[in-house]
């Protein structure tokens, strides 16, 4: 199994808020998106790959008004865009990093392995989405209840068809520089990340944290997905 990080996941209250804050957070826009009838949802996507971090880019994704999601109840959104409490927070504090994606060639050997570290990845997903240049498809690892998992830390999987979105993405000027995932569990996700090929990051010990630092026009830029104290 080869793995390694497809794509950083910002959670918005809405995709206009999405867009105001990385204009103003990343000094750019982001590019076009999609929409994800299964869940939804719609995105907007911001290319931030470099040598260490090929075809890696930014999602910005937020509930699309007036649409309900194919994906019925009980069953739930990716991500946990269905937890009341969390989008809460993202209403009142804007959006946030708040979770990670890696894709790999092998989804369902790597869930296997998942679940010999009693985590739940949950089952492969078929979705897909029309784009200019056509359909874009892909299997994603998504709970029936729709948790991330070690509070984002844990990321969800992906295995891409034959076309990466990165590919039609033009250069954003935005580039990620370091990404440092922390968990009290760190040797455990450690090991894991060893039984399904992902060699690209490391993990460290302390509170459940997805930190990014992106180099943008603006300087070099901290995300982090620990949440703000209240006010």
């Amino acid at each position: 199994m080869n793995t390694g990080l497809d794509h950083l996941v910002v959670i918005a209250d809405s995709l206009a808020s999405g867009v105001a804050w990385c204009e103003q957070q990343l000094g750019v826009t982001p590019g076009a998106g999609g929409q994800h009838p299964i869940m939804g949802t719609h995105n907007r996507l911001l290319r931030i790959d470099g040598p260490e971090w090929p075809r890696a880019y930014l999602e910005i994704i937020a509930i699309e008004p007036g649409v309900h999601p194919s994906r019925q109840a009980p069953l739930r959104r990716w991500f946990d865009m269905d937890d009341t409490q969390l989008m809460a927070q993202v209403r009142a504090h804007g959006p946030r990093l708040l979770h990670w994606v890696a894709r790999t060639d092998a989804l369902r050997p790597a869930l296997a392995q998942t679940q010999t570290f009693s985590w739940d990845r949950g089952e492969a997903l078929q979705a897909s989405r029309m784009t200019p240049q056509g359909l874009l498809a892909w299997e994603i690892s998504v709970r029936p209840d729709g948790q991330r998992l070690l509070d984002g830390v844990l990321p969800t999987l992906i295995e891409w068809g034959a076309v990466h979105p990165a590919d039609a993405m033009p250069a954003s000027g935005v580039a990620l520089r370091q990404l440092r995932l922390q968990h009290p569990e760190h040797t455990r996700l450690q090991a894991w990340a060893q039984a399904i090929g992902l060699g690209q990051v490391e993990w460290h010990g302390g509170p459940a944290m997805v930190q990014a630092t992106l180099d943008t026009p603006r300087g070099p830029v901290l995300l982090t997905s620990q949440a703000r104290s209240p006010a």
